[in-house]
């Protein structure tokens, strides 16, 4: 039966406690990690957030009705116990920081029993996520992903006080808005005083901190709850937290400067990481030529190559075909490896099929300086070895390469190029390294839609001296947005704003929007835009994101107390669930059944 802790006060918490505290009686509260019974010992690994500590109990100390209820508890009790602090008497645990000691309890209470849970708490758990989830509770108390929730909350705080020091106000913005066409889908909350009308949750505050700038707030931050509905990653969740930020009268260079001081800031105090400032940068062009993503992860080399101007002229028809359609031969030097078996080539062939490539063409580099090759029979040893040089290639290279449209080719390489490190194990775990993607192109046309869109959203800058091009050539304008990437992951995001009107209407007709559909959708902004706006500029950093590489695991879940799973859904809750008819009818909301699926087919 449960006691109550009435009289006690926990004096530290278990991992607290130190060789200074030898001698002194204290009282810890946890819960039970392990028992074991020696018969005239009875040994408990007391747990909290901070850590282990070693409780002994002795019934000469303890007394034998205290003995007796020690000899009661499992794993997952909550007790409270009073004792005095010792060296300990056996082999000192150097994996915990209080290896050394242990405490020799007088009293002891049962807080809370508990039934033996469906799995076992530590870390690096082996249990299946799924199940886990289910019991997130359960799950939450693992050492692993309290100390990652703690480095998450020291990114808040330290965030906080550094920004305050900069000069930024924090300030909130709704979480009940307006639904807006570009992005992700919105989520929608159904408003009951006005039937048939929805409220969206925000994707980002992008427009109110806009509306802080026309306000004359000058510097704003926020640690913001975000929503998308997007299908997930494992570095994506439907509702996420980001840092906002958002300044006036500055340009891109101030945007990038005060966030690369923070991130600096952060790496020192919490992995006591010197970051080397200021980080280099790369133009999305150079990016994509170079490494087939907007968000290269620098830790290893295999660069791609274009060698179109190369074979545009040889014999090998995939190849030529392709350039003569307009695309583009992308190959990839994979040091050392000309002796990969057949098998495993295969297997990336698989790999970039899913990708939407037909397949992959390769040619190594033998260890006496002749080729072995899928398409050596249509080219002659000059072309061979006028691509081979091309490709920087080495006996013992192996060289892969994709002809395609050049966009396909160049993704899919630089997926592929990810894949490789990982097969191969080229990825130095311990590295952070950081870079800027500057110059995105404003704009990207979208099959879907037959129009333009914006690569960023509709308010960002163009680049001045690519102004001309807006009407002749949108494709080739470049924007003033910027991405923050580190390791293959974009950490954040941001842009200048467009505060003239006559560039914001241009950017609304580049986008398709005609003048009152521009003003129904935005009407709030642009309204705002006509009382003085300053110009400005802002980014937002994915916290999520952020703490999931600073403690290196390559799972969002593993940094958010309740996350979601791939379907959106919450294991632990059953969220999403159906609501009652009251409810429903209350809002003007008729639900549509699904219909069943046809018979014979698996349910």
């Amino acid at each position: 039966m449960a006691e109550s802790m009435r009289g006690l006060k926990r004096t530290y918490r278990c991992g607290e406690v130190t060789e200074a505290h030898i001698g002194e009686e204290v009282t810890l509260m946890g819960w039970v990690q392990k028992r074991r019974n020696l018969g005239s010992l009875i040994f408990v690994d007391l747990r909290d957030r901070s850590g282990l500590m070693q409780i002994v109990f002795d019934e000469n100390d303890v007394g034998s009705e205290g003995f007796a209820k020690a000899g009661t508890v499992r794993s997952e009790f909550v007790l409270a116990v009073v004792g005095r602090v010792e060296k300990r008497g056996g082999a000192v645990n150097e994996k915990i920081s209080t290896g050394a000691l242990e405490l020799r309890a007088t009293q002891i209470r049962i807080l809370s029993e508990a039934q033996t849970p469906p799995f076992p708490i530590e870390e690096n758990s082996q249990t299946k996520e799924e199940l886990r989830l289910k019991y997130r509770y359960l799950d939450l108390r693992r050492p692993d992903i309290q100390k990652n929730l703690m480095v998450k909350s020291q990114v808040a705080t330290l965030s906080r006080n550094f920004m305050a020091e900069q000069g930024f106000l924090e300030i909130e913005t709704p979480i009940l808005g307006k639904s807006t066409p570009e992005g992700a889908r919105d989520y929608l909350v159904p408003s009951r005083v006005y039937p048939g009308s929805f409220f969206a949750l925000p994707q980002s505050p992008q427009l109110f901190k806009q509306l802080l700038m026309c306000s004359g707030y000058d510097r704003y931050f926020q640690i913001a709850r975000c929503f998308r509905d997007e299908d997930l990653r494992a570095d994506r969740q439907p509702e996420f937290t980001q840092m906002d930020l958002e300044m006036s009268f500055v340009d891109v260079d101030d945007v990038i400067d005060v966030t690369e001081r923070l991130l600096k800031h952060l790496w020192k105090e919490i992995l006591g990481i010197d970051l080397k400032t200021p980080l280099p940068r790369m133009t999305w062009k150079e990016a994509m030529e170079r490494f087939g993503s907007d968000k290269p992860d620098l830790r290893f080399g295999m660069e791609l190559h274009n060698v179109s101007e190369t074979v545009k002229d040889c014999g090998f028809g995939v190849f030529t075909g392709a350039i003569q359609a307009g695309g583009s031969v992308i190959g990839i030097n994979v040091k050392g490896q000309a002796s990969m078996p057949r098998k495993k080539i295969d297997s990336l062939v698989d790999f970039v099929k899913g990708y939407g490539l037909k397949g992959l063409a390769y040619l190594s580099v033998q260890e006496d300086g002749s080729f072995k090759s899928s398409f050596a029979k249509f080219m002659t040893p000059e072309e061979l070895e006028s691509l081979a040089a091309a490709m920087e290639a080495q006996p013992g290279d192996l060289l892969l390469f994709a002809a395609d449209k050049k966009k396909l080719a160049l993704e899919t390489m630089g997926a592929l190029r990810c894949e490789l490190a990982r097969r191969l194990d080229l990825i130095d775990q311990s590295r952070f390294e950081f870079l800027w993607v500057v110059e995105f192109p404003l704009l990207e046309w979208s099959e879907e839609e037959n129009r333009f869109t914006a690569m960023h959203h509709p308010f960002t800058m163009p680049m001045e001296e690519d102004l001309e091009f807006i009407d002749s050539d949108p494709g080739r304008v470049r924007a003033k947005a910027y991405d923050i990437v580190l390791n293959g992951y974009e950490l954040g995001g941001g842009s200048v704003r467009i505060h003239q009107n006559d560039i914001q209407e241009k950017m609304f007709e580049c986008l398709g929007f005609t003048k009152e559909q521009a003003q129904e959708q935005f009407s709030f902004l642009l309204d705002a835009f006509k009382y003085g706006v300053p110009p400005h500029a802002g980014l937002a950093l994915g916290m999520d994101r952020v703490v999931m590489l600073m403690v290196g695991t390559d799972n969002i879940r593993d940094v958010i107390a309740f996350p979601k799973v791939k379907d959106s859904s919450c294991l632990m809750t059953q969220a999403p669930s159906p609501v009652a008819a009251k409810q429903l009818e209350e809002l003007g909301i008729s639900v549509t059944p699904l219909k069943k699926e046809e018979a014979g087919t698996e349910q």
